[in-house]
């Protein structure tokens, strides 16, 4: 961990990132990609000392209520938060000015803020976004070695179905040759209506890989699955997109699902969503 002073904290579209770097160890993540020009090691979290400071500064100079996203390039809650509590500190301010949030998780430690984002839904919104990928416990922990399994994070879920905060869950990626079955796109579909999940984002069945995470994801390939690369790269090449062979089967298999259980599922429906803040009569994007 080491602190930085950033120039500012919320993008154009009201989105922010108050660390950069992540302690979760997902085996694909895109946020390793040199493309976003990290200058130090992912692990060694970035923590933006003025991030408080900066974003009461912003949310006071807005005329007008909207929502405020985090989670998409770095997870709020990872182990370091318990120690530090930006996250929370960001909410409280968030809940004062009475604008709304979006906030995305792998992480259980979400719990800690439920009085908080309850709190923030009553007075404007608060919408809770959980990633999901695997139904299988075990193939989870290799997965996403440092954050908690798919079971917790749906008994998360449920928790707040109960406390009124309305939720999301981001079923990506879904990686060729592991998670990619119907067996698995059914359990997740059915664990989201059963925790009343109001929408599943989905862009496909498959995964991207960049430069950066390429290397890593193929390295823990190599370290857990023998022999996988290889079929990877036969497969795919160096291709960013990396599309299940099974995708058409699969997506007409959610798409059904989720229509079934009366689930959101198309994209753009769900990011107006995370997106309108409806008691302003204002739509404010931070995608």
């Amino acid at each position: 961990m080491h602190y930085v002073t950033a120039k500012s904290i919320l993008s154009a579209r009201n989105g922010m990132n108050l660390y950069r770097g992540c302690q979760h160890g997902c085996i694909y993540c895109d946020s390793r990609s040199l493309c976003y020009r990290m200058d130090h090691p992912f692990e060694d979290i970035a923590v933006k000392e003025n991030a408080i400071e900066l974003l009461e500064a912003a949310l006071k100079a807005k005329r007008k209520s909207c929502m405020i996203g985090t989670g998409a390039m770095s997870d709020p809650y990872i182990p370091l938060e318990a120690q530090l509590g930006i996250t929370r500190k960001a909410l409280e301010l968030i809940h004062k000015y009475g604008f709304g949030v979006a906030i995305q998780t792998k992480s259980d430690r979400i719990l800690r803020d439920l009085d908080l984002l309850q709190s923030i839904h009553r007075r404007a919104k608060a919408v809770v976004q959980m990633t999901l990928t695997t139904f299988d416990e075990d193939l989870c922990r290799i997965l996403e070695p440092g954050v908690c399994t798919t079971a917790r994070r749906v008994e998360a879920l449920k928790a707040f179905q109960r406390a009124g905060v309305p939720t999301v869950v981001w079923l990506c990626p879904i990686l060729p040759f592991l998670n990619d079955t119907p067996e698995n796109i059914l359990a997740i579909v059915d664990a989201c209506a059963d925790a009343g999940v109001k929408g599943i984002i989905n862009f496909g069945m498959g995964v991207t890989l960049r430069e950066g995470n390429r290397e890593y994801f193929y390295a823990q390939l190599d370290r857990h699955f023998p022999g996988l690369k290889q079929r990877y790269i036969r497969a795919y090449g160096n291709a960013y997109e990396l599309p299940s062979p099974r995708q058409q089967e699969l997506l007409e298999l959610f798409h059904n699902a989720c229509e079934t259980h009366g689930i959101w599922h198309d994209n753009s429906q769900i990011f107006h969503y995370l997106s309108y803040l409806e008691d302003k009569n204002q739509q404010t994007s931070f995608f």
